[in-house]
């Protein structure tokens, strides 16, 4: 057991291979294998959505609830630089990349459904799945031409003079928690339509 959870991609390859394990043997206990046809691709997609959209929001609440309000906290302030250089340059990676993919997934899903139009427009029996798409489309736009900029001069990413630097900070702040905000609206959104389309 060692060898899998000392190593992060052979502990994402276990649960990919438990993940296969437990729909054979659903599918055998059932009777019912599943059938590679649209209906399973659909299911595959809607799994990669949020797969991908655990991935971003997880990190967007991890930045906003633990390492935003813990870094003053850290003194001497030269402690922080674990943090500033290694964590936070890879979280934002995770972060903007998830974001990518939660929006790309998404968009692929709502077309494979045939309803990326009707919710795209806010048509009746689509409002609320719309209304989460264009609220995360919002979000990745923050992520990917905000925060992340103003992220890249405030860890010294890129050259920017300590003036440039100040004033990132409050900018990549705002729009973090405006994400935040969002996010809260955003996935009863998503949860709400699986249950009762409005």
């Amino acid at each position: 057991m060692g060898a899998i959870f000392t190593s992060l991609g052979r502990t994402v390859s276990a649960g990919i291979v438990l993940l296969i394990l437990i729909i054979v043997v659903a599918g055998a206990a059932t009777g019912q294998m599943a059938k590679i046809d649209h209906a399973y691709a659909g299911v595959i997609m809607r799994w990669l959505h949020v797969v991908c959209g655990i991935m971003w929001i997880g990190l967007l609440w991890y930045l906003n609830f633990v390492q935003v309000p813990t870094m003053p906290k850290i003194q001497p302030v030269e402690s922080r630089t674990a943090i500033t250089k290694f964590i936070a340059p890879t979280v934002l990676w995770w972060f903007r990349y998830a974001a990518l993919a939660t929006v790309i997934t998404g968009l692929l899903l709502a077309a494979m459904n045939k309803y990326i139009i009707e919710a795209l427009t806010l048509r009746p029996g689509f409002i609320m799945i719309g209304v989460g798409m264009w609220m995360a489309l919002v979000m990745a736009f923050n992520v990917w031409f905000i925060i992340w900029p103003n992220q890249q001069k405030i860890l010294g990413l890129v050259d920017a003079t300590p003036e440039e630097k100040a004033a990132a900070a409050p900018k990549a702040l705002y729009a973090s928690r405006f994400n935040t905000m969002f996010s809260i609206g955003m996935l009863y959104c998503m949860v709400a339509q699986q249950n009762a389309p409005i």
